[in-house]
This record gives C-alpha cells, sequence and structure tokens, in this order.
C-alpha cells in the first residue's frame, strides 16, 4: 500500500508525540519528534554558552551540530542523539523548556531544522509531530491533524510529566511556562503556530490514548483508500 506522510502539529502538552507514536507503531511507520530537534539544538546553546541573540554566534554553533535520530532498541523508538550523544532525557529538563520557544523563534535555527526534517519525509511513511509541519514543513502531506486540549489539562498533563523527575516543580510555574511558550510559538514572526486550512482538528480534552487512536486511524484509513482507488 502506498505510504503517506502525517503531520501533527499543536500546542505543547497535547499529547502529539504520543499519538505520533501510537500511530507510527501501527502503520510501521518512521516517528519523528521535531520538537526534539529544536530542544536539543537549545541543549547546545545553553550548555555551550551561545549567545543567541547574536546571528554569527548562532551560525557558528549550528555549523557545530549534527543531529540525527537513532533507534532504541528497549523502547522500539527512535531517540535523538546531539553530536554523537543521546540527549533524549537532558532536552526535556525545565532548563530546556524554559528556552527552547525563544531558540524556536529564531529564523536560522528554523531554516536548519526545516532542511533535515524536509530530508526525513522524501521517500514518505513519516510521522512528524511539532508546530508548523503541516504549515511549513510538509504543505502537502496527505493528512494533517492539528491537536489542542483545554489548557488546565495541559498544565496538569505536564505536570504530572515533570514531577517525576523534579519533585520540586510548582504547578505554577508548568502553567507560566506553557502560556509563555504558547504566545511565543503562536506570534513569532517566521513559522507561528495555526491550524493549517486542511488539517482535521483533534480536541482530546476528554478523549482517552486508545480513543484518540481510533479517531486519527480512521482518518488515516480513510486516506489511504482514496490513495489507492
Amino acid at each position: 500500500m502506498k505510504k503517506i506522510v502525517i503531520t501533527i502539529d499543536g500546542y505543547s502538552s497535547c499529547g502529539k508525540s504520543t499519538l505520533a507514536r501510537q500511530l507510527a507503531r501501527q502503520l510501521n511507520y518512521v516517528y519523528i519528534d521535531s520538537g526534539a530537534m529544536y530542544r536539543a539544538i537549545t541543549l547546545y546553546f545553553i550548555y555551550n554558552g551561545v549567545q543567541w541573540e547574536q546571528p554569527e554566534a548562532v551560525a557558528a554553533a549550528l555549523s557545530n551540530i549534527e543531529l540525527e535520530f537513532l533507534p532504541n532498541d528497549q523502547t522500539g523508538f527512535s531517540e535523538i542523539h546531539l553530536n554523537g550523544e543521546n540527549v533524549e532525557h537532558q532536552i526535556r529538563e525545565m532548563l530546556v523548556a524554559d528556552k527552547v520557544s525563544d531558540v524556536a523563534a529564531i529564523g536560522a535555527v528554523r531554516s536548519f531544522a526545516v532542511a533535515q526534517q524536509q530530508k526525513m519525509g522524501i521517500h514518505k511513511g513519516i510521522i512528524m509531530d511539532g508546530r508548523d509541519i503541516g504549515t511549513t514543513v510538509f504543505p502537502l502531506a496527505e493528512l494533517k491533524i492539528f491537536m489542542t486540549a483545554d489548557t488546565a489539562i495541559r498544565v496538569e498533563r505536564r505536570f504530572r510529566e515533570l514531577f517525576a523527575n523534579n519533585p520540586l516543580i510548582t504547578i505554577q510555574e508548568v502553567k507560566e511556562n506553557l502560556e509563555r511558550r504558547d504566545y511565543i510559538d503562536t506570534n513569532r514572526a517566521i513559522s507561528p503556530l495555526r491550524k493549517a486550512e486542511d488539517a482535521i482538528v483533534l480536541d482530546n480534552s476528554n478523549l482517552t490514548m486508545d480513543e484518540q487512536l481510533v479517531l486519527a486511524m480512521q482518518w488515516v484509513e480513510d486516506i489511504l483508500l482514496l490513495q489507492s482507488s
């Protein structure tokens, strides 16, 4: 059966990566976490003291960054490697979460990441999630999903995720971080977060993971049926 490109865009902590992994497993597609790429770049900038307000410093830093996704045999999924080191866990820390939207708003950073993302989709059979995948990276993707959820629910989900590794974090910190990221993501000058005109909205505020997978799989099957006819 012909393979397609599936894009999943939406706000932070809507469960984009969860759905993407579910679909990748079900369809035997490659899952690419575009957000992990921006987080890894941010991690590099932080660890190396890069002044990202300075274009020359950003350009020099990007020339020293190599990103790749390599399979983790234990999880069955690909994980982000920065210059040969697995940084999947480091990029999920609050230190990175606080700065990633600022870094991702830089034009040179987005151009760097988008070029790599588009190469990954040449042969299709991939699922990529992020903020501008259906609008900028793969505007011709066969299936575009735009995920959203109630803000309070998103905050609670993010708090539970971070609390496991940082029991000192407060729900207010998480709320402020989420609101700030939403504002930056939707108001940045380059590739802001927005729903593609042909994207299907998935509000999973009141859906279980199984329920959202059933819904998304129906959309996939409808597209594949059209592709084969």
